[in-house]
């Protein structure tokens, strides 16, 4: 997923060099899962899960992006008050949210893989320039501990969790659909 104008773990060095070699570790393992299937494969529910490997692969694009943008930015606020939803009457936004597991109809995998190309080359320049230990407040939310602050480099720490579990996941839908495993 390394471009000509992006770092890759070679060019850097030490921690800089490890954090960008085990998230493209990861990414690449993730991308077997895609490899070599049609648009109507990618967005197979083949368990009983929800998730189908085209939502996954726009799922982990758009978390890479909005943690990449926090240690940016810092936390930006989240339409949805999560801690007020009405699971049996969801508000708009929730579907919304929901949608970025699913690839929509006029979506492509394709066409996500394209994105997600795009926003692992950003990441990709942010592990090589900025301030590790630079930090933001993390956002109100009820998963995280209220006053939490995380550092850029914790929050690229979890880019990688999230990546190398959704490739957990979608090495199972993939084995599901065709027997074709990311390892093993």
């Amino acid at each position: 997923m390394t471009t000509p104008e992006t770092p890759s773990a070679g060019t850097l060095t030490g921690e800089r060099a490890d954090l960008l070699d085990v998230l493209q570790t990861h990414r690449g393992l993730f991308l077997v899962t895609v490899r070599g299937i049609t648009d109507e494969q990618a967005r197979n529910r083949s368990t009983v899960s929800e998730l189908t490997l085209g939502g996954l692969v726009k799922h982990v694009a758009a978390t890479e992006r909005q943690w990449a943008r926090f240690i940016q930015e810092g936390p930006a606020e989240d339409a949805i008050d999560w801690a007020d939803v009405d699971w049996s009457n969801p508000p708009p936004e929730v579907a919304a949210y929901s949608d970025g597991f699913r690839m929509l109809e006029d979506e492509t995998l394709a066409g996500l893989l394209e994105e997600y190309a795009e926003v692992a080359g950003a990441t990709d320049a942010l592990v090589a320039t900025v301030d590790l230990d630079s930090s933001h407040p993390l956002p109100t939310a009820p998963w995280f501990p209220p006053g939490a602050t995380w550092s850029a480099r914790r929050a690229l720490a979890h880019i990688v969790a999230e990546t190398a579990q959704h490739g957990g996941h979608a090495d199972i839908i993939r084995e599901a659909i065709d027997g074709q495993k990311s390892m093993g």
